[in-house]
């Protein structure tokens, strides 16, 4: 994977005028690009896209300082129809507009060219097991959130709060199967993790198919498939946040598993009176890399 992530820096530098092709990459490399895109942004901190707008601005601005070409010119020649639609690009990461910076020099922000390493400690195993389940549905309370990476999501917080006791107590009687109990569920998340992206949150349980769902509940359906199911205590949310780190810094590149397209899902196993720590089970879609 870290080759693959490799390679995928290589091709941005190759075409930083052009329209990058992931998908073919990730069938050339035999991977796919929804795992890609999800290591990508996981192990570098931003996704896949804002990484080839702050390199093609990073390169772009060295026509623009130099001059020598007009500013229509070095936008067409950077894939961008108009100067307005350069200016905004450029603007955004350098904080200041192409005509600006080829008056003044600058300011000019770089972002570096990535070079991805893998440095394994090994001092910590990670508490994982995989298990294959068949189809089943997840029952409960959905809303759409934008995607939180450090700290307690306060959207999610929210749409929790707002439930009645006699809410929750259904949906603990309504679950008769895997992933047990009351669950944190993540749906349609951007493959690229972009911080502020929409995605659909379930508070709910698992269900087996033959179970019928009341109507007033929200379903999402699970095809049959492998789960990587990684166990975590300590600090709440951080222990967990940490974990699900790790599992692109370490234990995707460690195992011959990818992500597939799917729910991601918490279950709390144990939790202090305060949720202040708590023990854990992060369940991932995974399949054979």
């Amino acid at each position: 994977m870290i080759s693959a992530l490799n390679r995928l820096v290589d091709l941005v530098e190759e075409h930083l005028a052009e329209e990058i092709d992931v998908q073919a990459l990730a069938s050339e490399l035999g991977t796919t690009e929804y795992h890609l895109r999800r290591m990508f942004s996981s192990l570098t901190g931003m996704p896949l896209s804002e990484y080839v707008r702050r390199r093609r601005m990073t390169v772009a601005a060295g026509d623009v300082v130099r001059g020598g070409a007009d500013l229509l010119s070095i936008a067409v020649r950077y894939g961008y129809g108009s100067t307005e639609a350069f200016g905004r690009a450029f603007r955004a990461v350098h904080g200041a507009g192409p005509r600006d910076v080829r008056r003044d020099g600058g300011p000019l922000r770089t972002q570096p060219r990535l070079r991805i390493r893998l440095t394994v400690e090994g001092s910590t195993p990670m508490d994982t097991r995989l298990i294959d389940r068949p189809a089943f549905r997840l029952v409960g309370h959905a809303a759409r959130v934008p995607l939180v990476h450090q700290g307690v999501n306060p959207h999610i917080l929210r749409h929790i709060t707002a439930l009645p006791q006699e809410a929750h107590l259904r949906l603990k009687a309504l679950g008769d199967t895997e992933p047990a109990g009351l669950l944190q569920v993540s749906d349609g998340v951007d493959p690229d993790g972009t911080e502020g992206s929409e995605l659909t949150y379930l508070h709910g349980v698992a269900v087996s198919r033959e179970t019928a769902t009341p109507d007033d509940l929200d379903a999402i359906e699970v095809p049959a498939g492998t789960w990587a199911v990684f166990r975590t205590a300590g600090a709440h949310p951080q222990a967990l946040q940490t974990t699900w780190a790790a599992t692109a810094t370490e234990w995707f590149p460690s195992n011959p598993w990818r992500l597939r397209p799917g729910p991601s899902i918490v279950t709390i196993l144990e939790r202090a009176d305060d949720f202040s720590t708590a023990t854990c089970e992060l369940w991932l879609p995974v399949e054979p890399a």
